[in-house]
């Protein structure tokens, strides 16, 4: 059985070093980024992905702004720091938890400190706590959902949610993960997840790695998946939670809570509560991030589409919102939230921990 281990992202000293998702599963690179502007590429361009990661990078991005600023006074380096939060928050308008750990760092710097040198380790010690309450909260994550997953259970997942997307366990892979490593019998089926595949390219290769038995089809497959009963429920993560339960995630996540809801078997969110977002009433409030038409109409760099123009439009949402009604349940890190979601959640913020 194969067992390999990756690092998602990690903190050099000076630097962020991430492990560049854009070119798995062919080959594994680590890349240092060590400008605000290199950071914020990476964001763009998916090299660093996922809700939680996304959160952890950006927070790395700011001890990157602190460390290359010429400022020598607090007040110098706080602007340029602001200035780093600013355009490190324009990179991906969905996923909150990158405005939620900009904001938790934004808050550490201004806390009165006397000189720059102080700032910077304060970023740096709050950016390495945001990391590990991550890891963290994942494993709380895996422990309460793989408490719901019948021993030979078939598992559908969507996209990518696992330690590439997170500081390094997962959310709905971290539920697979705990599952298997508490000796139950579980099989995934990944769905490839169009357009950029990182059911295929990510959440395959992650699983392999791990040695954890997985079954990559199409996105066209999962409803067949579930009809032919391989598939006793299915679990995801989330960018994007409001406070009433609607769900953001990568488009597509909305067809397979369909499918679930059909067949009668659960659809679990997995996802910690930093994305959470208690200032939105519902899903028609997250704004969606729409991507270029290059995507749609090409694939690994060849041309399957004709090109839009005249008649041909063509849209490219990189997510869509799955209404509450369609989740079973919500999984945490303080423990599974189940409906009605609006006093669920609200208690779920609430806790310590």
């Amino acid at each position: 059985m194969e067992h390999h281990s990756f690092t998602t992202l990690r903190w050099d000293g000076h630097a962020l070093v991430i492990l560049d998702q854009t070119l798995l599963p062919v080959e594994e690179r680590y890349i240092r980024l060590a400008d605000v502007s290199s950071v914020a590429e990476a964001i763009r361009s998916l090299r660093v992905r996922g809700a939680p990661a996304i959160g952890c990078a950006a927070a790395y991005g700011l001890c990157v702004a602190a460390l290359t600023s010429d400022a020598v006074s607090v007040e110098g380096l706080l602007t340029d720091v602001e200035e780093a939060a600013r355009v490190l928050g324009a990179t991906r308008p969905t996923a909150v938890n990158l405005p939620w750990a900009l904001e938790r760092m934004l808050e550490v710097a201004r806390h009165g400190h006397e000189t720059a040198g102080e700032v910077v380790a304060a970023l740096v010690a709050e950016a390495d706590a945001i990391t590990a309450e991550d890891y963290e909260s994942c494993c709380a994550i895996g422990r309460y959902g793989a408490e719901l997953v019948p021993d030979g259970a078939g598992i559908l997942t969507h996209c990518n949610a696992g330690g590439l997307a997170t500081a390094g366990y997962g959310t709905a892979l971290g539920v697979v993960r705990a599952a298997h490593e508490a000796g139950k019998r579980v099989h995934a089926y990944a769905d490839e997840t169009r357009p950029l595949l990182q059911g295929a390219r990510l959440t395959a290769w992650e699983l392999k790695a791990l040695g954890i038995p997985v079954t990559l089809s199409c996105d066209g497959a999962a409803a067949g998946h579930v009809a032919a009963g391989r598939v006793q429920l299915a679990v995801v993560g989330a960018d994007r939670i409001a406070s009433n339960g609607d769900v953001a995630n990568k488009v597509g996540t909305l067809g397979v809570a369909i499918i679930c809801n059909h067949y009668g078997i659960p659809f679990y969110v997995a996802a910690p509560r930093s994305t959470i977002d208690p200032r939105i009433a519902s899903g028609r409030e997250i704004p969606i991030e729409e991507r270029s038409v290059a995507e749609v109409t090409s694939l690994a760099g060849t041309q399957c589409a004709p090109e839009p123009c005249g008649s041909l439009t063509v849209a490219n949402p990189a997510f869509d919102v799955t209404p509450a009604e369609l989740v079973s349940a919500i999984i945490t890190e303080v423990g599974v939230v189940r409906p009605p979601y609006a006093e669920g959640l609200a208690r779920a913020l609430a806790q310590e921990g």
